[in-house]
Formats: structure tokens, C-alpha cells, sequence
């Protein structure tokens, strides 16, 4: 890693970092937005399904942090569209900045971001009964693994963002993407959906980071059937981390030179 990359990236993360403590209404909707689905899906709509409350609120909570890691799709994209077409990213590329560090520091500025706002989401899990029952170590690759995965998905949403039309677009599709939790394992079990839509939910990412989340927590074991990543969670919610950013980091750093 060059010199240049590491100054520039810094400075940029700098910057996305200032932009966050300058916009605290968007920063409390995006960390109290978990806290208050936590809240209704373990006692509201918890209390409809056939497992009991607190196995429901422990399946739960590793769900809802992996639902969260996920929103960097979202804000990758709503902020990355936003430069875009204000032209800030027109005046970082008539600057002597490294252009991967632009993108660079807006994923690390991001993931910062989440791992401040996962510990009040965590708070309340705890208090709402949910506990790790896995050892330290296996607590801790849990985490790492949720990072990660906020990392490959604001990657993506940079890329999409870039990619957009305009404000509008990106905020339209950025919208659209709350539905990917929906369909995974992060809320409900998947065993009772039909063939196909089981298969589709298996195979999302966010439901082998979940699987993977649950299972190194301690809250549930591996299911014995299924598809492959659900079955070998650990390993692929690394690969499909690590694909995702292989892929979307050099489109977005070369979309974001070429304009």
C-alpha cells in the first residue's frame, strides 16, 4: 500500500467522518432504526411466531446486527451519489489525491461508523435478555465477520452510487434494498418456505453472515440441511464478504476515475 494511499485515505476518512458529526439527524435515524425493529420484532411480531420469546429475541438480535451491517449498501450509495452529483467527486479528481483513496476512505469512514452504532443495538439486546453464549474468541470472529460484511456491502453501495443517474435514482434504489433482509433468515426461519423461495433465501449473503453470527454467538446450532452456505456458514460468509469487495472495490475505484 502506497504512501500516498494511506495519506490521502486518511485525510478523506477524515472527512466523511466531520460530514457524520454534521448531519446527527441522519446518524440517530440510522443507529435508533435497529434499536426500535429489535424492539418490535422481539415482542411484537416475536410473539406470533411459534418459538418462544426469548429463543426468538436470541435468534433475533445476531439477525438484526447482520440486517444493519447490510445497510452499508445503503449508505455507500446515498452518499457516494450524492458527491457525485454535487461535484465534489469532480473536484477529487482535479486534485493530486489517490484515486482509490476517495472510495477507500469513505468504506473505512462507514465502517467506523457501524461499529460505534452496533454497541447501542448490542446494549439493548442485552437487556432484553439475548446473551453470548459462545467462547470470546468465537465472539469476537463474530464481530470481525459482521464487519467485514458492512465493509464488502459499502463497497457495493459506492459502486452503485457512482454508477446512478442521480440523487433520485440512487435514493429509489438505495430504498429497495430493505427488502434483501426480508428475504433471508435474519427475521424468520426459512425451513417452512417454499422450495424455491427457501433456496433464493439461503442463498443470499445476509443469511449465511447471520447463520454464521448465530452460530459463533452461541444461539443456535448449524442447521444439518439446506443450502451450502447455511450449512457451512463460517466459510461462506467470508468467501461471499471477500467476493464481494474483490469485485466492487476495483469497479468503484475505476468508476470513480473515469467519471
Amino acid at each position: 500500500m502506497s504512501t500516498a494511499l494511506v495519506h490521502d485515505g486518511a485525510a478523506v476518512l477524515g472527512r466523511h467522518l466531520r460530514r457524520v458529526r454534521n448531519a446527527p439527524a441522519l446518524t440517530v435515524m440510522t443507529q435508533t432504526m435497529p434499536i426500535v425493529m429489535l424492539l418490535f420484532f422481539g415482542y411484537v411480531f416475536g410473539s406470533a411466531l411459534a418459538l418462544p420469546g426469548d429463543e426468538y429475541r436470541a435468534r433475533l438480535v445476531p439477525g438484526l446486527l447482520v440486517a444493519t451491517a447490510a445497510g452499508g449498501l445503503m449508505t455507500g450509495m446515498f452518499q457516494a451519489a450524492q458527491d457525485a452529483h454535487r461535484g465534489v467527486t469532480d473536484r477529487f479528481r482535479t486534485m493530486p489525491v489517490s484515486r482509490a483513496a476517495v472510495p477507500l476512505g469513505q468504506a473505512l469512514a462507514d465502517l467506523v461508523t457501524c461499529a460505534v452504532g452496533t454497541v447501542p443495538l448490542v446494549l439493548v439486546g442485552l437487556a432484553m435478555g439475548w446473551r453470548i453464549e459462545g467462547t470470546a474468541v468465537e465472539a469476537a470472529v463474530a464481530f470481525g465477520l459482521l464487519l467485514l460484511f458492512r465493509f464488502a456491502a459499502t463497497w457495493v453501495g459506492i459502486l452503485l452510487g457512482l454508477a446512478s443517474k442521480s440523487e433520485e435514482a440512487a435514493g429509489q434504489l438505495a430504498s429497495v434494498t430493505f427488502v434483501l433482509p426480508l428475504l433471508s433468515n435474519a427475521y424468520i426461519p426459512t425451513e417452512n418456505l417454499p422450495g424455491w423461495l427457501r433456496t433464493l433465501a439461503e442463498w443470499n449473503p445476509i443469511s449465511a453472515v447471520t447463520t454464521a453470527a448465530r452460530y459463533l454467538f452461541g444461539n443456535a446450532p448449524v442447521p444439518a440441511d439446506g443450502a451450502w452456505p447455511v450449512t457451512h456458514p463460517v466459510t461462506a460468509a467470508l468467501l461471499w464478504s471477500l467476493a464481494l469487495i474483490a469485485v466492487a472495490a476495483p469497479l468503484a475505484v475505476r468508476r470513480h476515475s473515469r467519471g
